[in-house]
């Protein structure tokens, strides 16, 4: 047998464990990790998992805050057992029944969740859901100092950003910026007049700043700055630029911004509270779940039966065996589209033809036969094909009858939900 050549912080070390019917056991637990204790009844699982180890971490936790705090709390008694080594403060959850709810986890069970928003909330950086850069508001006087600090003697040029990354020709965003006294503006990248604006591309995409000020930074000049400052703040929604020039080296680029705000992609967040980690609050939960962290998606494996079947015999599910519209107008009309028989059995089908049938034409139309009463076809109708699968997905989605949504239910599976990841919260809470 190898040994054991973990350090000591990777696992949890009991030595003479004797507390209840222990008899002096030795025992070495891997920590971060599902461990699991078994074994009969009266054997000692719960002598050691809770009246030891949980009682050790928790009785150690407990002396370690102050005498006033200790007596709201209480001093569990020390347990048997000669040494304990790795052991961090310990949570024990009670064995009780509990409803089963989808909301429920064990932190909201045990009401940990709720210490941990609030936490979240008051200590918490926010980052950017889209770019991922951390988000700091900063007062006006703030940012002043941050200018400052840049250096004595350094010419800067203060810009407030108009237009980030979209597309137009911007006319009157120059005629604004004239009209309130701007010169000058960056127009990506380039300084021009604002009597002579860049004639812009409709099509392309553009950055457009106005020039506030440009000075050399100087404690003498605070109080032009800050006022420099302010005027750029509001004109630029909240978000200040800094050009930074230095001889001999590239402008050096500076953001600011006054609200929870993403300098780089202009990404707003709001203010942090609690609730906006709750996954069972409107304010947290991501937006395509719900808060649940799961959803209900159509399964392609169960909409259709053995792949022996043909369509006309069955295959597919939810039509089981096609008959009225289905099997004079719908079958038809996708066989001629997609050129197959509609007796071949569907393991021998193309699978472009397979999937036309489950996911649908897209913006192809196809062309339906109808009939009249007297079993004649009678003419033909163009439309797009929805697709099996899309249309259980859409009627699930749609329906408000529990009936049909429960029918529907045996062609579904409960997946992860791709937006939030299984995290159950917004990206902005993310």
């Amino acid at each position: 047998m190898m040994p054991d050549t973990r350090s000591a912080n990777e696992k949890l070390v009991v030595r003479g464990a004797r507390q209840h019917n222990l008899k002096d056991i030795d025992v070495e637990l891997p920590r971060e990790r599902l461990v699991v204790i078994t074994g009969l009844s009266g054997s000692g699982k719960s002598s050691l998992a809770f009246d030891t180890i949980y009682a050790e971490g928790q009785r150690r936790y407990v002396e370690s805050l102050s005498a006033y705090a200790r007596q709201f709390l209480g001093l569990m008694e020390k347990p048997e057992v000669d040494a304990i080594e790795g052991l961090s403060p310990a949570i024990s959850i009670e064995q009780k029944t509990v409803s089963r709810n989808s909301r429920s986890t064990v932190g909201t069970v045990t009401e940990v969740y709720d210490y941990l928003r609030l936490l979240w909330a008051r200590v918490g950086i926010p980052h950017c859901p889209e770019c991922r850069e951390p988000v700091i508001r900063q007062s006006a006087t703030q940012i002043v100092d941050q200018i400052l600090a840049i250096g004595e003697g350094t010419r800067v040029e203060l810009l407030a950003s108009l237009v980030r990354g979209r597309k137009g020709e911007f006319r009157d965003v120059f005629e604004k910026a004239q009209k309130e006294g701007f010169v000058r503006a960056r127009v990506d990248g380039t300084t021009y007049d604002l009597s002579e604006p860049p004639i812009l591309s409709r099509y392309e995409n553009h950055d457009i700043a106005v020039v506030v000020d440009r000075l050399v930074l100087s404690q003498a000049d605070r109080e032009r700055l800050a006022d420099s400052v302010e005027i750029a703040l509001r004109t630029g929604d909240g978000v200040l630029e800094v050009q930074e020039h230095r001889k001999r080296k590239k402008p050096r680029q500076h953001v600011f911004s006054e609200r929870y705000a993403c300098s780089n992609c202009g990404t707003s967040l709001p203010e942090l509270e609690p609730r906006q980690f709750s996954f069972n609050s409107p304010y947290g939960a991501c937006e395509e779940c719900g808060g649940l962290g799961t959803r209900k998606d159509v399964n392609p494996a169960l909409l259709t039966a053995h792949a022996s079947l043909s369509i006309l015999e069955g295959v597919i599910l939810p039509w089981g065996s096609p008959s009225g519209h289905l099997r004079h107008s719908v079958i038809p009309g996708l066989a001629e589209a997609y050129e197959f028989d509609p007796n071949t059995p569907w393991g021998e089908l193309p699978e472009d033809v397979r999937f036309g049938v489950l996911h649908g034409s897209g913006s192809m139309k196809i062309r339906f036969p109808y009939k009249s009463g007297s079993g004649k076809v009678d003419g033909h109708y163009e439309d797009r094909w929805e697709g099996v699968q899309v249309n259980i997905e859409r009627r699930y989605q749609e329906t408000a009858s529990d009936s049909v949504r429960n029918q529907l239910d045996d062609y579904m599976s409960t997946v992860s939900c791709t937006i939030c990841n299984g995290s159950r919260l917004k990206s902005s809470s993310r």
